[in-house]
């Protein structure tokens, strides 16, 4: 891959992993490791356009029937696909058709882009990973036999033991804290091949060790405030993206619109977008 490249823009395609949660924003928004990496793809690429596509919840078939049609029609330089990783968390799920699906997406998305990246998504450690991990695992393996057969790039994020840090999870140990988030944008920042700006792996500080009633405490809260909520959407069918478009699509026009940077004199940091009109 060639060191140092120019890339002029960027869809990002996904769940709530490229949605940006739960990095969340004082407004109430969530930004995300795409929308970071967006920044700095703009800071180098002067009339730099961006698209994130991605929303919560969505399984790989709802990723490939609504979002991988409008993101290969915008022809980007780069493009990003993560999903298949809320099919592995349902109780029931078909593996042979979580692969057929992302196969068809990557076959549809590969040759539409100038470079497409996959993930092997990090994961929280902890039981309920441990209970999921064949899946994942089986999941990640046919995104390394994809990538290899339409040469797209993979980030490996399930292989960074720091990125599986509780520290670096949310407390509803399914989303990266904003500091996961920044890490998730250095290592897709590096896999383009473009100038480390720090050491994406090392792990975190050694931190106080918790108290076993802070944990238990810790335990039954989540219980109550996020895993009961996510089993009950499980067992009446409801997700948590149920009504929601990407945030760079347009429901009214049904299609995917560019932003670019607001300040066009200050692209060192940012953080400000304006929509592209067709």
């Amino acid at each position: 891959m060639e060191m140092n490249a120019t890339y002029t823009s960027f869809v990002a395609v996904g769940d709530s992993f490229t949605e940006g949660m739960s990095d969340l924003l004082p407004d109430g928004s969530y930004r995300g490791w795409a929308d970071l990496l967006a920044g700095r793809l703009a800071a180098l690429a002067p009339g730099f356009r961006y698209a994130n596509l991605a929303v919560r919840g969505k399984l790989i078939g709802q990723i490939v029937d609504e979002q991988v049609g409008p993101a290969a029609a915008m022809g980007a330089d780069v493009v990003t696909l993560v999903g298949g990783l809320n099919d592995t968390l349902r109780p029931s799920c078909d593996m042979g058709r979580v692969r057929a699906r992302l196969e068809e997406a990557v076959e549809r998305l590969a040759p539409s882009c100038g470079r497409l990246v996959l993930m092997r998504s990090p994961g929280r450690r902890g039981p309920v990973m441990e209970r999921f991990r064949p899946r994942m695992e089986e999941l990640f393996a046919h995104i390394d036999d994809l990538a290899g057969r339409h040469g797209a790039v993979v980030v490996d994020l399930y292989g960074a033991h720091a990125l599986g840090d509780p520290r670096l999870w949310d407390v509803d140990r399914l989303h990266l804290t904003a500091e996961g988030h920044r890490r998730v944008a250095e290592a897709v920042w590096q896999a383009l091949g473009l100038e480390p700006a720090e050491d994406w792996r090392a792990p975190l500080p050694p931190g106080a060790r918790e108290r076993w009633a802070d944990r238990r405490l810790s335990d039954v809260r989540f219980a109550r405030q996020h895993l009961g909520p996510w089993i009950g959407r499980r067992l009446t069918g409801r997700s948590s993206g149920d009504g929601r478009t990407g945030a760079h699509f347009s429901a009214e026009l049904g299609k995917a619109f560019w932003v670019t940077p607001a300040d066009h004199e200050n692209l060192s940091s940012v953080t400000d977008w304006l929509r592209l009109e067709p």
